[in-house]
């Protein structure tokens, strides 16, 4: 990562990596031989002193069954961006009821978001008969 400074996130980001590989009974060499490079590189990520690449990050994830999220959590924030982010709200989970409204609840409020008023008439519409020929 040449050309890019280093600051508390990578250090806090190494001691992560450090203790999972300790934690995983796992050698500097080890991992090192892992990522292609040697044992010195990799401390120096364990260090701070260079930041970790998110390709050999995920690799070390893998091999410690440790979450990517692990290495993030608790770090210090650098900047102004929202925790969410500025993307969508998480999605809710799906649980089926026994006469799925649930189902039609996630499905009315994805075509309320998304369709426009003219397809929102149709759908309505098609639903009426549906109820209607189902409770013949």
């Amino acid at each position: 990562m040449a050309g890019q400074k280093t600051d508390q996130r990578d250090v806090y980001v190494g001691q992560r990596i450090a203790e999972q590989r300790r934690k995983a009974s796992l050698t500097q060499r080890r991992v090192a031989e892992s990522f292609g490079m040697s044992a010195a590189q990799l401390q120096k990520y364990e260090k701070g002193t260079n930041r970790i690449s998110a390709v050999h990050l995920d690799i070390f994830s893998r091999m410690t069954g440790v979450p990517l999220e692990y290495f993030f959590q608790g770090a210090p924030r650098l900047d102004d961006v929202p925790l969410n982010g500025f993307g969508e709200s998480a999605q809710q989970s799906y649980r089926a009821e026994s006469n799925l409204q649930g189902l039609a609840e996630a499905v009315a409020k994805h075509v309320s978001d998304h369709f426009p008023d003219p397809v929102k008439r149709d759908i309505a519409a098609a639903a009426q008969v549906l109820s209607k020929r189902l409770s013949d």
